[in-house]
């Protein structure tokens, strides 16, 4: 059974830093695609970022650019977010999930199969 689960939100000032971690089971981080997305309260599910380790592409939503980073650790089947200079327009529910159908979109919820339950960030002001 594949699970994911999100990890290491919480409350931080705005200019500060955050890392979000991504445990796996059921398969491992090498064969699919794992994605970050984010959901604020009345707003619609967006891709945050996105890493393949199979062909290693890296992306990035235009919000996040030069803030966060995406990284994979094998051994332990973790997939990170580091997110830095946190802004009050950051604050979401962050998930992970996995894409194991190969689908071209990496910032459409649709391309992805697995999700894990969240884990909230808030950035005050």
């Amino acid at each position: 059974e594949v699970q994911l689960q999100a990890s290491g939100g919480g409350l931080v000032q705005a200019g500060g830093s955050l890392r979000l971690s991504c445990a796996a089971k059921g398969f491992t981080f090498d064969d699919y695609p794992i994605g970050w997305f984010r959901q604020a309260p009345g707003k619609e599910r967006e891709g945050v970022s996105r890493i393949s380790s199979s062909d290693g592409s890296i992306h990035y939503a235009d919000s996040v650019k030069g803030r966060f980073t995406i990284s994979s650790d094998s051994a332990k089947n973790t997939v990170y977010l580091q997110m830095n200079s946190l802004k009050p327009e950051d604050t979401a529910r962050y998930y992970c999930a996995a894409d194991t159908r190969g689908f071209p979109s990496w910032d459409s919820r649709h391309s992805y199969d697995f999700w894990g339950r969240g884990t909230l960030v808030t950035v005050s002001s």
